[in-house]
């Protein structure tokens, strides 16, 4: 049986992929049972390490719940300062003006070839020398600050690269009933190129809420990662049971924003086949003269 877009594997094709995957499977269960033996002999499954987590609440409102608070903050601060910065920096990069895209250009380029972690560590300087932030405060604005430049020239470029893999039809229909280049822009290629886009800026985003850690690791910052060191010196030498669950809790809280992000680009993919809305002349000229 063959398919438009490949030929159907036949029997001998098959059994070899059943054959691998039994040989993955029993590979996969083999370093399962090696990494809980290792845990068992280091006596890191002993029931006093993990007992804390389900059976003391207090390590949940004093520690976890509290340095998930402060990830989802900062992430959610560099996210909307991010994605907006990084559209018009994309958009400045395409302009037809040279000083326009030139000069997004740079700082594109500048701030996408220095570390994150050092941004973050110039910000925090930054904000020592030149500002009256409270200390307090420092951590968060400076790990933000490090996320928005790094993470703004990233989405930069999604953007620039999402408009630019759509047809040149659809720049030349639109210039053919007299549209502008504004107006190309915001009613014909960015509605279309987001969801071209959506799959690499998720990407993004689950880095956002990854990088926070960095944060906590070096500038002080109470995220989540950084509230490990405070359960090992609260309930034990427990590092292994606290950085499991932590890990858990990140790969929870990223699903969660992938799922999201999916069911979007479903909802807008389907928006887009059930409507067939036609743009007027009228439509172009008032949003000309706005």
């Amino acid at each position: 049986m063959t398919s438009v877009l490949y030929d159907a594997p036949g029997p001998k094709a098959k059994r070899r992929n059943i054959l691998y995957t039994v040989a993955f499977l029993a590979l996969l269960g083999l370093a399962l049972w090696w990494v809980l033996a290792t845990m068992a002999e280091k006596d890191q499954l002993a029931a006093e390490k993990w007992s804390p987590f389900v059976e003391d609440s207090k390590v949940w409102t004093t520690f976890l719940l509290p340095g998930l608070w402060e990830t989802v903050k900062a992430a959610a601060l560099a996210v909307v300062i991010a994605l907006p910065l990084g559209a018009i920096l994309g958009i400045g990069r395409l302009s037809d003006h040279a000083w326009i895209r030139t000069s997004a250009g740079v700082v594109v380029e500048f701030f996408r070839a220095i570390p994150v972690l050092l941004l973050m560590m110039f910000a925090s300087a930054a904000f020592v020398q030149f500002s009256n932030v409270d200390s307090d405060l420092r951590p968060m604005y400076a790990v933000v600050t490090g996320l928005v430049l790094y993470n703004a020239s990233v989405i930069a470029e999604i953007v620039r690269a999402g408009i630019l893999a759509l047809p040149r039809g659809q720049t030349d229909a639109a210039q053919a009933i007299g549209m502008r280049k504004g107006q190309t822009m915001t009613y014909v290629l960015l509605p279309q190129a987001v969801t071209v886009m959506l799959p690499a800026l998720v990407s993004q985003l689950v880095v956002i809420v990854k990088d926070t850690a960095l944060g906590g690791a070096l500038l002080g910052l109470t995220e989540l990662m950084s509230q490990t060191r405070a359960i090992t010196a609260n309930y034990g030498a427990n590092t292994i049971a606290a950085l499991t669950v932590v890990a858990l809790i990140f790969i929870v809280l990223n699903s969660a924003l992938t799922s999201l992000a999916n069911w979007l680009e479903r909802r807008l993919r389907q928006a887009k086949r059930g409507t067939g809305a036609v743009l007027t002349g009228e439509a172009v000229d008032g949003g000309g003269a706005a």
